[in-house]
């Protein structure tokens, strides 16, 4: 028995099923996220705490590195500005870590 392949028609329907399922989804997360009482401003609070921190926190620790490399091992290059522009790419990397295992989606 050859199965026909869909026409046209009957893809556009399984796609138009497909997306009503996802906006559904994503409409009752919303919903579920305004009524939610641990999404509240406080929470919010805490997340903008840990998400500064875990920004500013190996961008201190990668110039305080590059500083002491650059007073203890001079070169033509700067470790502090190296050190500083890698802590600040490790810090976003972690603030990204912590907001998506928050749950926080727009």
């Amino acid at each position: 028995m050859d199965k026909k392949p869909p026409s046209s028609d009957e893809r556009r329907q399984a796609i138009k099923r497909r997306f009503t399922r996802q906006v559904t989804r994503k409409e009752a997360l919303r919903l579920k996220t305004r009524n939610d009482p641990d999404q509240s401003v406080w929470f919010g609070l805490g997340m903008f705490g840990v998400v500064g921190w875990s920004v500013a926190i190996p961008t201190l620790i990668g110039t305080a590195l590059g500083i002491w490399i650059d007073n203890n091992w001079p070169s033509q290059f700067s470790w502090t500005l190296m050190l500083l522009i890698g802590g600040v790419m490790v810090g976003c990397l972690n603030a990204w870590y912590w907001v998506r295992k928050a749950g926080i989606r727009k």
